[in-house]
């Protein structure tokens, strides 16, 4: 007894370690019930038509059964007829329910994907900057495509070969059971020993998986990084260092997936030398009996049919537990990304933008913690509506960092932000944004024409408003000589163009959208200062009448600001305008000397 007892309790050991894990991927794909819900019906539908597959795959060796009787009792060219004919009408049957099978179940994956997919589309764009300091671009782009792939194929093919294989075993020993309980009880002997190597199987081939995923978003990210940087690693001669560094990752990903191939290779080998064990003794004891005259040859037959069923059933449970712990893999790193939650989002019970909204900006002692460094110390300043103001200061002296507190690209750890005196975390983020037109230092454009580039923020505008826009922003001379004007296609990111002309088109797409309140964050520092100059002068009647914030380092830029704040290590250690400040003789005053310094000997 002390074996028996000892093997109860390593048993029971194992179930009690795998429980779990169990529990944790049925957490993970209870996530996918409310889209399954939505299909409830067409899902309702496919299962029916795959039981009557079923029924009629039983149903025909059963008629087989009958015709071969029947045959061997009397034979008739007649009886023949009848019976090829019934068998072909079956199987026309049968291909027919596996058609709409199919259809209908491998249609609903494909809509869950397609959902998935715009919901975590969706899911993304409303995260903040947060989550996209943790989060590697081609990590992202490997959860959105890859592993969507994944849990798509475990929906599909997965789900349908489950319940498939399931209604097949199930009818087949039903059937077997019926004709003759004994031999098809010692067919289903090495039945306990499936689902031990399935299980451990599946536990492998899901730890592997979630590797190769890792991998493969390292992977992505590496050559997302690359070919956005092509040029700087030309420059600096870098080609060979980063083959290597793209060959080694490649090298890991080869590897995993070598070693997940040789694992699913190794399963599907052990089933089938379950499924010879399984025949082997069917065939022993059964042609014993049919010997024995116990067992008759029509029965026999049927039960060697009925066995012979159940082979896909236990070669496709490899199969199948390969596509559901991949996907189950695969839906965990997506759910990952579903469980980020923006930072910054609406209020509980947003107020609504004052009407007509003057644009005054207010920071109350403001207080800004990045990364665990403090980068603006207590700033309080007023920025009157309609006014032209300018924030300057060294690099890294908190300037972007303020201004992007006004549309809440980040909020502030301590103070506030206060719009015509309300609190600008009180507002909807789409609506606050609508009124502030950002052109940050960094220029992103997108693939496609230029025109389409400026009228990214507004597609219904004219021909006319676009070239007006591109005039004020000082683009239009650059667009002249462009071989087909507006309708140019610039390249992703805007590859064919300068940094100046970038920038330029940029702030073209922000006149676009007539904002009520204007942040340039350093949107001329890839121009010359004689270029800045014509765009400031084109902006001057632009920006009348609007609240203006223009930052920049260089102090010329900023002489036509009607009040000047000046930061340094995320303090405000100056303001007035830019006659009192030079008059004051103190930090912007040094910083204008310099720089007109810099200009005379440029220009030597």
């Amino acid at each position: 007894m002390k074996p028996t007892s000892e093997g109860g309790r390593a048993g029971r050991l194992r179930l009690r370690e795998a429980a779990p894990a169990l529990r944790a991927q049925l957490t993970v794909l209870s996530t996918l019930v409310p889209y399954l819900r939505r299909y409830r019906k067409p899902l309702t539908l496919g299962l029916v038509i795959l039981l009557l597959r079923n029924l009629v795959s039983v149903t025909v060796p059963l008629a087989l059964r009958q015709g071969v009787d029947a045959l061997a009792h009397a034979f008739s060219f007649q009886l023949v007829l009848a019976f090829a004919g019934t068998m072909v009408a079956l199987t026309a049957i049968k291909g027919a329910l596996l058609y709409w099978m199919r259809v209908i179940l491998i249609g609903v994956s494909r809509e869950i994907e397609y959902e998935l997919r715009n919901d975590l589309m969706a899911h993304l764009l409303g995260l903040c900057s947060h989550f996209y300091q943790r989060f590697r671009t081609g990590d992202i782009m490997a959860r959105a495509t890859n592993d969507l792939n994944a849990v798509r194929m475990m929906l599909g093919p997965g789900l349908m070969y489950s319940a498939d294989t399931a209604a097949t075993a199930l009818f087949a020993i039903i059937v077997m059971l019926y004709f003759d309980w004994r031999l098809t009880l010692l067919a289903l002997l090495p039945a306990p020993v499936v689902s031990v190597v399935v299980r451990h199987f599946g536990q492998e081939i899901h730890g592997r998986f979630q590797r190769i995923q890792q991998i493969f978003g390292d992977m992505s990210n590496r050559l997302q990084e690359d070919v956005v940087a092509v040029r700087i690693i030309r420059a600096y001669a870098q080609e060979e260092a980063e083959k290597r560094n793209f060959e080694e990752l490649n090298r890991r990903y080869l590897e995993e997936n070598l070693r997940l191939a040789r694992l699913g290779a190794s399963l599907q080998p052990l089933l089938h030398s379950l499924i010879g064990v399984s025949f082997l003794i069917v065939l022993a004891y059964g042609g014993y009996r049919v010997l024995s005259a116990n067992l008759s040859i029509g029965t026999f037959m049927i039960l060697i049919v009925f066995l012979g069923m159940l082979i896909w059933p236990m070669i496709a449970v490899g199969w199948v537990v390969n596509l559901v712990q991949r996907g189950v893999a695969s839906l965990e790193r997506i759910n990952e990304l579903f469980r980020q939650q923006p930072v910054i989002r609406d209020p509980a019970v947003p107020r609504p933008l004052p009407s007509p909204l003057q644009g005054e900006i207010v920071f109350e002692d403001v207080r800004l913690r990045l990364g665990g460094t403090e980068v603006l110390r207590g700033v309080t300043l007023r920025i009157p509506a309609g006014a032209t103001v300018a924030i300057v200061g060294q690099t890294g002296a908190g300037k972007s960092s303020l201004v992007r507190l006004i549309p809440r690209i980040w909020d502030p750890d301590e103070g506030r932000v206060l719009l015509d005196g309300i609190d600008v975390r009180e507002f909807r983020l789409a609506q606050l944004r609508q009124v502030i037109g950002f052109v940050p230092q960094e220029s992103f454009l997108f693939s496609g024409t230029l025109a389409e580039n400026i009228a990214w923020g507004k597609p219904d505008a004219t021909a006319e408003e676009i070239r007006q826009a591109a005039e004020l922003a000082g683009l239009a001379p650059d667009v002249a000589t462009f071989p087909q004007g507006y309708d140019t296609l610039i390249g992703e990111r805007g590859i064919t163009l300068s940094g100046g002309q970038k920038q330029r088109t940029t702030i073209a797409r922000v006149i676009l959208l007539d904002p009520k309140i204007l942040i340039l964050d350093d949107a001329l520092s890839s121009v010359d200062t004689v270029t800045e100059e014509k765009i400031l002068s084109n902006l001057a009647a632009f920006m009348r009448g609007r609240t203006t914030i223009w930052v920049s380092h260089r102090a010329s830029a900023v002489r036509r600001a009607d009040w000047v704040f000046v930061l340094d290590q995320g303090r405000l250690v100056e303001e007035g305008t830019p006659e009192e400040l030079l008059a004051r003789g103190g930090w912007y005053a040094e910083l204008f000397r310099r720089q007109m310094l810099e200009q005379e000997l440029e220009s030597v």
